[in-house]
């Protein structure tokens, strides 16, 4: 005996059960014991911040990493699912800064790095109970209770070892160049974090007139859309090859009076710039013929207060960056901010003037100007608008204009980010660049495109990697240095210890910047750089850090590098993913992870960004409580986001998960415990001979489904996969369950209905098992009761069996199934019921199979199966209907007989719903009478009885009946009488 289906089971509250039953009988980790001699299969988990709720995002990389590990665990392998806490970095000292509503840096440094430090520790793993709520309601499996910290001492003394390792094979250097900087947190970003924040904003853009010191009255105009940096101009840059042209401009001034004044620029620039003026050529000249020409500068602060090499300062140079895409065709140069300026302010060996701090905020020596923030938060042109009405007021602005483009902001915080020039600590990714190359053709993708795309492209064009950071809560620089030049790099705490004579057990900050020792070339105090290491150097070390390696678990680590799979979205393409292989490919020349699988952004319904201010989106939790996880996983398992597209998430089809493929094969899963209790089905004498068609066609459905299962599981597939699941389902529930229920309960032959029943265990066993990665519920649901074994999770993975596989069957029966569609419409649309037996279907498909006909008869509810030439012009009968395809007729003639049959057929029906109205069981005997004439009943009385379980079918009436209702007939009623027998 099965344990008895509630066919009406909520999922979430089933789930619930099995969540207990999990957590009681320790299965997750009897899943790990079971296989932990097996071959392992390695999965990198990237580590979220516990500094929010989940959200969706995190729900479909989380559904990712449970299905696979589960796949492969299921396939006889050994997956290690180990959680993680990303500790550090800006996202925590952002959350810090808010509560204490410190505005800069400075408020930082005069609370105390150590009192700072300790707040963030303290709320790194404040949402952790929320995080282990949401995942382990969502059924994924993941050791939580030993979780990696990046924080703790064991992941950080590796991450020491890595960057170490990397030093070793000179690929750290120290560089002074031009970068983007946050403002707000006195920081500098990295490639990917700049690239992470883009916003399209609208700036105040200036074309700037510079008066040639040799003739005065005359100027070049070059155009800016930072006129901030004016300040800091030095030079003006021109394309060699370019032509350029003096015109005379008659302008009035605000008396009304004309003057003339003279502009070079681009020629090709010249109807762009002028607009509607009227200009006259004077003087045309190339680019080289230009460079050299002194101008004055705008603003004198720096000129003649003893700044270097202001000699070669306020002049015209060549430069091959200079284009006419945009702007005048003449650029300016302000070494200090900007790449291109930079590298040509060292080129030429310009003055260097940097008239802003890295707080943003302009020097004293700009005097007219001093103390305004050139991006202030509340009104980011503000500055700008300062520095034009200067240049309105001193004659040098030509013009004036709002410009929209796409400006870097802060990742975390949202402030405008500044191109300034300033030192940091480099990984030489170029040096790397080539072998990185090479290492990621062993990487599959999912998708495929990614590989030479979006990762790939970012991979060619990487530049090197700036990983110091001037903050605070962080890994630090293990770099300690003399002022005489000399420079220690530690890979280990005992390392640190041995020289400096100290117990260390923490190296934060605010700790190891306490640590001094003699240096051993001069004797002086050495003291550690004060930069901390970016967070991704953290997340990329993760492989190594998370194991303490080389400290501690190295078998364990080399079985498991690298890693068979990792996942995550695909802004990851350019960080953590990138990060890794960097790491990788430096310090063990291999690649990091060979499979991946990228997933797109879950968007509100209406295709905006989840936000929690405008509740566009229901609460995951809500979700879990109304349809169940199972639900939400398949729902994101099939959808497009799980292939690296976007998804706008619909709670309708989540809802219609539930009421389509697992409510199907919940029902299914009722039928069979219902009818095999009742009949006593013993699973020990389970056949697979069975000599029935719909037997034979179903393990051939079923053996197809697991080959396509594991060959798209095998290629990272998910979303191909989880979409086999509503079509199988609806096969079994909707076409071999209804065309094989009589077999269960009225079959004339008991092998023919242990085989129904043979077949049906079978399948939803091992339908269980398919699922069970992605609808863990409800397979073990299922699994358990059937089998009597502990869990689902807990046994092999099916394969397929190919003696059991019989593709022309299978596409005999698809054929079968579209006749009758095609059959069933025709009836709808002569407005012929489907218990009306009909006389004839004629056919115009070669159905060989007798049997295959025989449900084509029933189905359709005929007497006769005619085959056709389908090559021959049908015969014009006014009595049969065809399809559009020509592929099926029938004839729509009624004779008496055929609409007698038709009313037994209406009576068995009527009679059937009266049983359910009167809560009858499925196997109650029950005897019937019933008043007035009905020839139906006098022809097909037995028939009748049959169908409805009835021991007595006779005229009369009957005063203590269980139910008595009238029977509406084409020539009268009659009225029919119900007692359990």
């Amino acid at each position: 005996m099965f344990k008895k289906i509630d066919s009406k089971q909520t999922f979430p509250k089933m789930e619930e059960e099995i969540l207990e039953f999990w957590k009681n009988n320790k299965i997750f980790q009897k899943s790990l014991e079971n296989r932990k001699n097996s071959p392992q299969y390695s999965f990198y988990d990237g580590p979220p911040f516990a500094t929010g709720t989940p959200h969706y995002g995190h729900l479909v990389a989380s559904t990712m990493k449970d299905v696979v590990p589960r796949y492969w665990t299921m396939r006889g392998y050994y997956v290690e699912r180990k959680w993680g806490w990303d500790c550090h970095g800006l996202p925590i000292e952002n959350i810090v800064e808010k509560e204490l509503g410190s505005k800069n840096k400075k408020d930082i440094e005069n609370l105390g790095v150590e009192k700072f430090n300790e707040l963030c520790r303290s709320k790194v793993l404040e949402y952790v109970q929320q995080w282990q709520n949401i995942i382990g309601r969502l059924g994924r499996w993941a050791d939580m209770e030993n979780a990696y910290k990046t924080m703790d001492l064991n992941y950080m003394e590796s991450v020491w070892w890595v960057f170490k390792q990397l030093w070793d094979k000179g690929l750290i250097y120290e560089s002074y160049r031009a970068m983007h900087i946050c403002p707000r947190c006195e920081t500098t970003l990295s490639q990917s974090e700049v690239a992470e924040g883009y916003m399209t904003v609208k700036d105040l853009s200036a074309m700037v007139k510079f008066e040639l010191l040799e003739d005065p009255g005359t100027y070049f105009l070059a155009w800016t859309t930072t006129p901030w940096t004016l300040i800091g101009n030095v030079a003006l840059a021109v394309g060699e090859d370019i032509d350029y042209v003096c015109v005379q401009v008659t302008l009035t001034d605000k008396a009304g009076n004309f003057f003339d004044e003279k502009y070079w620029l681009a020629k090709e620039k010249i109807t762009e710039v002028l607009k509607n003026r009227e200009y006259e050529i004077l003087e045309e000249k190339t680019g080289k013929e230009l460079a050299g020409k002194k101008y004055r500068p705008i603003f004198d602060y720096y000129q003649n207060n003893g700044v270097e090499n202001s000699q070669n300062g306020w002049m015209v140079y060549e430069a091959d960056f200079v284009n006419t895409s945009e702007g005048t065709g003449i650029v300016h140069i302000a070494p200090a901010f900007g790449e291109d300026d930079m590298e040509l302010g060292k080129k030429m060996t310009l003055p260097f003037i940097q008239h802003v701090g890295m707080d943003g905020v302009i020097k004293k020596e700009a005097v007219d100007f001093a103390g305004l923030n050139v991006k202030p938060s509340n009104d980011r042109q503000a500055t700008d608008i300062e520095i034009i009405k200067y240049l309105a007021k001193n004659n040098s602005l030509f013009a004036k204009e709002k410009y929209e483009h796409s400006y870097p902001h802060c990742w975390r915080c949202d402030t405008p980010l500044l191109n300034y020039a300033t030192s940091s600590w480099f990984v030489d990714v170029t040096q790397l660049k080539p072998r990185a190359l090479e290492t990621a053709e062993n990487i599959s993708w999912v998708p495929s495109h990614m590989k030479e795309g979006r990762f790939g492209k970012w991979l060619e064009n990487a530049r090197d990697w700036s990983v110091s950071r001037q903050r605070f809560w962080a890994s630090v620089i293990p770099i300690w240095r003399c002022e005489c030049g000399e420079i220690r790099v530690f890979g280990s705490v005992a390392e640190l210890e041995e020289v400096s004579g100290e117990k260390i057990s923490d190296i934060h900050k605010h700790i190891v910047d306490k640590i001094s020792f003699d240096c051993q070339k001069c004797g002086e105090k050495m003291r550690r750089v004060p930069d901390v290491l970016d967070t991704w150097f953290d997340s990329g070390s993760m492989p190594y850090a998370q194991q303490h390696y080389p400290f501690k678990n190295k078998e364990q680590f080399e079985r498991s590098f690298p890693a068979q799979f990792i996942a995550e979205g695909q802004d990851q393409t350019r960080t953590w993913f990138y990060y890794l292989h960097i790491i990788s490919t430096a310090i063990l020349d291999s690649h990091a992870f060979g499979n991946v699988i990228v997933n797109g952004i879950v968007l509100a319904e209406d295709g905006k960004k989840m936000s929690k201010r405008l509740q566009n989106y229901p609460d995951p939790q809500l979700m879990f409580d109304k349809y169940g996880a199972d639900a939400m996983r398949l729902y994101l398992m099939s959808s497009p986001v799980v292939f690296a597209q976007n998804l706008n998430f619909s709670e309708k089809d989540v809802a219609e998960f539930v009421r389509g493929a697992l409510r199907m094969l919940w029902n299914s899963y009722s039928f069979f415990v219902l009818y095999a209790n009742i009949d006593g089905f013993n699973v020990d004498k389970i056949t697979n001979k069975s000599e029935n068609i719909l037997d034979k066609w179903m393990l051939s459905e079923l053996n197809n489904l697991i080959k396509e299962v594991n060959v798209n599981m095998e290629k990272y597939d998910l979303s191909k996969t989880a979409r086999l699941f509503p079509g199988f389902i609806d096969n079994l529930s909707n076409w071999f369950i209804r065309r094989s229920r009589k077999r269960f309960w009225k079959s004339e032959s008991d092998n023919d209905k242990h085989s129904a029943y043979s077949t049906l265990y079978e399948v939803l066993v091992k339908l269980s098992q398919l699922m069970a990665p992605f609808t863990p519920f409800i397979a073990d649901e299922v699994y358990k009761n059937l089998t009597g074994k502990e869990s689902v999770h807990l046994s092999d993975f099916p394969e397929a069996d190919v003696l059991m596989m019989n593709d022309k069957l299978n596409q005999e029966m698809a054929e079968v199934r579209a006749i009758v569609s095609a059959g069933l419409q025709l009836r709808a649309s002569a407005k012929i019921k489907v218990r009306q037996p009909l006389s004839v279907a004629k056919i115009a498909v070669d159905v060989e199979s007798l049997e295959l006909q025989d449900i084509i008869k029933d189905e359709l509810n005929v007497k006769n199966i005619e085959i056709i030439d389908s090559n021959k012009s049908l015969q014009v009968d006014k009595n049969i209907i065809w399809d559009s395809t020509g592929k099926i007729g029938l004839d729509i003639r009624i004779t008496e007989d055929l609409r007698v049959e038709g009313e037994a057929r209406e009576i068995i029906r009527f009679i059937q719903e009266m049983r359910k109205e009167a809560n009858y069981d499925v196997d109650n005997r029950i005897d019937v009478w019933y008043n007035g004439k009905c020839v139906a009943l006098e022809i097909f009385g037995n028939l009748i009885a049959k169908e409805i379980l009835a021991n007595n079918l006779s005229k009369g009436t009957i005063d203590d009946s269980d139910i008595s209702k009238k029977i509406n007939l084409e020539n009268g009623f009659i009225e029919v009488f119900l007692k359990k027998n």
